[in-house]
C-alpha cells in the first residue's frame, strides 16, 4: 500500500512541476489541460488494467475519487511541513512539526486501510491487487517518459506524450 501511495504523490508531484515548466516556457496548453490529460490518461489505464466492467465502473470511480481527494489533501500538508525551515524555528516548533509528520503519515496508512475496504465491495480483491500494481506502473511510466523528453532527467522541456502504451 505504500507504494500506492508514493506512486500517486510522484505523479502529482511530477505533473506539478512538469506543467508549470511548461506554463513558464508558454509553448503548451495550461496546467488544467496537462492535468487533466494526465487524469484522463491514467482513468483508462486503470480501467483497463483491472478490467473494470461498466457496473464496477459507476461505482468504483466517484469512491476512488474520494480517496484520491483525500489523499492528495494529506500530501499537501506534509509538503507544507517539509518546507518550513528548521533554522527559523524553535526546538519546540520543531517536535511539533516532526509529531504532525509522524501523525500525518499515520493518517496516510489509516486512509489506505479504510479505502483497501472499501474497494473490496466494489472490486474483486483481484481487482484491488491489480489496481495498486496498475496505480505504480502508471507512475513509473509517467516519470520515465519524463526523464526520457528531458533527455534522461536533464533540465529542460518536452511535452507530455500521453498515456503509457500497452506492452
Amino acid at each position: 500500500m505504500k507504494y500506492l501511495l508514493r506512486g500517486v504523490l510522484a505523479v502529482f508531484l511530477l505533473v506539478a512541476l512538469h506543467t508549470s515548466s511548461l506554463a513558464q516556457g508558454g509553448r503548451h496548453q495550461g496546467q488544467g489541460g496537462r492535468l487533466n490529460q494526465l487524469e484522463n490518461a491514467k482513468i483508462a489505464y486503470l480501467t483497463d488494467k483491472i478490467s473494470l466492467t461498466q457496473d464496477q465502473a459507476q461505482r468504483f470511480w466517484p469512491l476512488y475519487n474520494e480517496f484520491s481527494d483525500k489523499r492528495r489533501d494529506v500530501a499537501r500538508r506534509m509538503r507544507q511541513l517539509r518546507n518550513e525551515n528548521p533554522d527559523g524555528l524553535s526546538d519546540q516548533q520543531i517536535k511539533d512539526n516532526l509529531t504532525q509528520a509522524l501523525t500525518l503519515r499515520q493518517n496516510e496508512v489509516n486512509l489506505e486501510k479504510e479505502y483497501f475496504d472499501k474497494f473490496q465491495k466494489v472490486l474483486t480483491i483481484r481487482q484491488v491487487g491489480k489496481l495498486f500494481i496498475a496505480e505504480r506502473d502508471f507512475t513509473k511510466e509517467v516519470l520515465k517518459r519524463v526523464a526520457d523528453r528531458r533527455g534522461g532527467g536533464a533540465p529542460g522541456g518536452g511535452a507530455y506524450a500521453g498515456p503509457p502504451e500497452e506492452k
